[in-house]
């Protein structure tokens, strides 16, 4: 009896050792930042800690003094933010503020500027090489406008030029670029030509981009309030484009009075009354699922980003017409999907997209007995255990991975 229960114990613990390896590893995790986040009169480490269960990795807010500054770092280091360095002093006396902040542990970077002109960018410049010398283990943080902003807020009637001098100027680490696209009926048109212009830009450059998420309400014409499906179809996206940093806008509500751009927005995580809103508890399953499946896009390489669909897919971009060799048959019955083929070390992940974020999709994928299905917790399970067709949310991506074909 003693025997057979031994051996029962040593099937139910070699059992789980083999399935706890049937999960996806990371070497890290896609940063998380909260723009517009905790406001410096809330400056406490609860509010530091709610944000950080909501899953946010980096916070970014302009503070009024480097002294408001320095105490949400000593906040912020207590439970494990980092923050974007942004006050007056960084701008009036560079060097002397990035002294006294660049070895505090939660400092991550230093905000120049929001959506720069193209006549701006050579005093940014000069700016950044500043603190690049004397700080250049952090990162200098510009973010640039959408292509669709006219040419008086670019400067430039060529959005190409303007997100290329970004690159030729600025001593940036890496690209961030906003765009909200999802709005109450339909997606903006030029979101996806967007995406390949900076993916393909950053690509040449050989730097990593940032992307967005809308997270509050934005005006009259995007959703209202921000569901899952929006933010998901909105950070699939991203990632599926090789992101590799996902950024909220905004994380604490901003109202006429106090919003940076006098937009009114409102809606958010965290309301104008510092209550919990609805979107608080989607922000922190968005943030778990993009944690859980960092292993899939952090360092991803981009093989290749097609489109599906009935009729024209979005400007810009490309039609599906072949597939990788694990995979058989792709099928979105002529419903509007993003393919994306991603190559991360020794595996191939190919993710597709439902671009519907109010309707499922029906899709049918079918590979051979190497492909292996990705769930949002990171669990491989192989795909055959699984329907060949099978419904895919709104806004929502089915990811599969195989072995990456070598040359």
């Amino acid at each position: 009896m003693k025997k057979h229960l031994l051996i029962v114990l040593l099937f139910c613990l070699l059992s789980g050792s083999s399935g706890a390896q049937d999960r996806l590893t990371s070497k890290g995790e896609i940063p998380i930042l909260a723009w517009y986040s905790i406001p410096a009169g809330e400056t406490t480490v609860a509010r530091y800690q709610e944000m950080k269960e909501a899953g946010i990795t980096y916070q970014f807010n302009g503070f009024p003094t480097a002294d408001a500054m320095e105490k949400a770092l000593d906040v912020a280091e207590k439970v494990g933010i980092k923050m974007v360095v942004s006050c007056p002093e960084l701008k009036t006396d560079p060097e002397k503020t990035v002294r006294r902040f660049m070895n505090h542990t939660a400092v991550v970077g230093y905000h120049l500027q929001d959506e720069p002109s193209i006549s701006q960018l050579k005093g940014l410049g000069e700016w950044g090489r500043r603190i690049r010398a004397v700080d250049n283990k952090h990162f200098c943080y510009v973010n640039l406008f959408p292509n669709h902003a006219d040419s008086l807020q670019l400067g430039t009637k060529d959005y190409m030029e303007y997100v290329r001098e970004y690159i030729k100027q600025l001593p940036v680490q890496f690209i961030s670029f906003d765009y909200y696209p999802i709005m109450k009926d339909r997606i903006s048109k030029t979101w996806f030509q967007n995406l390949e212009q900076v993916s393909g830009e950053a690509t040449k450059a050989g730097l990593p981009f940032w992307a967005f998420a809308l997270t509050t309400n934005y005006d009259e014409n995007h959703v209202t309030p921000q569901t899952l499906a929006a933010m998901r179809l909105q950070v699939y996206s991203d990632l599926a484009y090789g992101a590799q940093g996902i950024q909220y806008f905004t994380y604490w509500s901003a109202t006429s009075v106090n919003a940076p751009s006098g937009e009114d927005q409102r809606g958010a995580p965290i309301s104008a009354t510092g209550k919990r809103s609805v979107v608080y508890d989607r922000v922190k399953l968005m943030s778990q699922e993009i944690k859980a499946l960092s292993a899939v896009f952090l360092g991803s390489k981009v093989v290749s980003v097609r489109h599906t669909g009935k009729g024209m897919i979005p400007s810009g971009t490309i039609r599906l017409t072949s597939l990788p060799k694990a995979i058989k048959v792709l099928t979105t019955n002529d419903a509007p999907a993003l393919v994306s083929v991603l190559e991360n070390g020794e595996n191939t992940f190919m993710v597709v997209v439902n671009k519907d974020f109010v309707n499922s999709i029906n899709l049918t994928v079918f590979g051979d007995d190497r492909v292996k299905k990705v769930l949002k917790d990171g669990t491989l399970v192989p795909a055959s255990a699984y329907e060949s067709s099978m419904e895919l949310d709104p806004g929502d991506a089915s990811i599969f991975m195989f072995p990456t074909e070598k040359n």
